[in-house]
């Protein structure tokens, strides 16, 4: 009696809940407490797996906030100088060249070279002393400025011995950032350098510079500008993705140049994983893909998206206990852009699931 009333109310809630759960285990003779250990185990994995995503999560958040803070300010003083310069150097100019082609090639920017350090040779000769001055020598006859467009490039000359090539981007037909990149050149025979740049951090204009710069001016500047436009539009595929589809996304990652991307739909009666991976910066469709289909534990309820498929009604993901991996989305991927493929996978996703398990039944 008096061990009843001294036993603490925590001890007893414990006594009761493990007699409630025998109990309830006593429809499965013989493994009671294995089903138990199985299902804690499971239990425990879940929640370790959602806690290590939660982390990840903000770790991924978080560094892109440093980042950002990082490079804006210093990154937006270094834009607008030479944005300035820029169009000082245009609005200056006495032509302005529209390559097309073969036009563009080594032999032009070697004239370009050229065209730098004979203005920076005039600029250094006497000849520009205030005019009238009898003891001072006229000096070389005055150049004209020149300013060539190379496609989305345009490529001026500035001041000090510097070339300047400022790279338009655009998506899906309309402008986004301008970035600059200036070129130096100590003489006409030594190679040129990379002196400054708004190349956003993470994109290897450096690794560019030791590998193209010195053998291929001109490849190096192409490049250049095809690694900003690939990076603008795998960047702005994803922000469309998210922009129209974001309901049904639960889960989203990437790396800073956008050449890996992971995300997650779990808005369906399956949770349907997606993982690009790219085989360089300079791509815009994914090299490789996998596209998988997970079952889940129940089926969703009292969902307002038409396009879910009900699990009771024709047992698609039924008995499944592992992923399956859907290649018509991952055909849609490897062809189309993002949001178009994303359309079409969602689109398709019931109908691809139902002849998925209607074979394997057949076999």
């Amino acid at each position: 009696m008096d061990s009843d009333i001294d036993e603490s109310p925590k001890k007893r809630l414990r006594k009761n809940s493990f007699s409630l759960d025998r109990k309830q285990l006593e429809q499965f003779p013989g493994r009671p407490y294995a089903i138990m250990g199985e299902v804690n185990f499971i239990q425990d994995e879940d929640i370790r797996l959602e806690t290590t995503r939660a982390r990840f999560s903000n770790v991924l958040k978080r560094h892109g906030m440093l980042a950002e803070r990082l490079s804006r300010d210093a990154d937006k003083m270094i834009f607008d100088r030479l944005q300035k310069e820029f169009e000082t150097a245009r609005a200056s100019q006495t032509q302005e060249i529209y390559l097309d082609g073969e036009e563009w090639n080594d032999g032009l920017l070697a004239t370009i070279r050229e065209r730098v350090h004979m203005e920076v040779d005039r600029k250094a000769m006497p000849g520009d002393a205030m005019p009238g001055d009898a003891n001072v020598s006229a000096g070389p006859p005055f150049q004209e400025k020149v300013t060539y467009k190379v496609g989305s490039k345009v490529i001026c000359c500035l001041e000090g011995a510097r070339i300047g090539i400022q790279y338009e981007t655009s998506f899906a037909g309309e402008p986004y950032e301008l970035y600059h990149c200036v070129l130096e050149s100590k003489s006409f025979l030594e190679k040129m350098t990379v002196i400054e740049h708004t190349l956003p951090f993470f994109l290897p204009i450096r690794e560019a510079e030791n590998d193209l710069l010195s053998s291929n001016a001109m490849k190096f500047i192409d490049y250049v500008g095809e690694l900003l436009q690939a990076y603008v539009d795998r960047r702005e595929q994803v922000r469309l993705v998210k922009e129209l589809y974001g309901n049904q996304i639960g889960e989203l990652y990437h790396s800073l140049p956008y050449h890996m991307i992971e995300f997650v739909l779990d808005d369906f009666d399956c949770k349907v994983t997606v993982a690009l991976r790219y085989a360089d910066l300079v791509s815009v469709l994914p090299s490789r893909i996998k596209v998988l289909a997970w079952p889940l534990q129940q089926s969703k309820k009292n969902s307002s998206n038409t396009l879910t498929t009900s699990r009771k009604e024709n047992g698609i993901m039924a008995g499944q206990t592992g992923p399956i991996r859907l290649s018509y989305a991952e055909d849609a991927l490897r062809s189309m852009s993002l949001p178009e493929a994303y359309a079409e996978i969602v689109l398709n996703l019931p109908r691809a699931l139902q002849q998925i398990f209607q074979q394997r039944a057949s076999t």
